[in-house]
């Protein structure tokens, strides 16, 4: 297996990990720690957050370096991972350039 589909196997999964996990924080622990003042599900969903948001920023300057990525790249790559539905982006955009078998550019809407 080459290092170009080491990364792809490896950021695909962490990425939809990533993007769901911030969703929930957001979407339903953060809502119940402030409404029902349940602090558990905040602590469990933020620590496993925080461990898949280091493992995606690793990843990705491990993809960074494989790919060759520009400056432009890998910064997209990074901001989409702190938007709440970035990664999903970063995970499409991965995945299309792996069919593609290149770098590509983001599309800007």
């Amino acid at each position: 297996m080459t290092s170009r589909d080491t990364f792809t196997r490896l950021f695909i999964p962490v990425s939809l990990a990533e993007g769901v996990s911030f969703l929930i924080l957001l979407g339903v622990a953060m809502p119940l720690q402030i409404v029902g003042h349940h602090q558990m599900p905040v602590q469990i969903f933020g620590m496993l957050h925080g461990l898949l948001f280091i493992a995606y920023v690793m990843i990705t300057a491990y993809g960074h370096t494989q790919r060759k990525w520009t400056g432009k790249r890998l910064a997209w790559i990074l901001v989409m991972s702190v938007l709440p539905t970035g990664a999903f982006f970063a995970e499409r955009s991965v995945r299309n350039e792996a069919a593609a078998g290149a770098s590509v550019e983001p599309a800007v809407a």
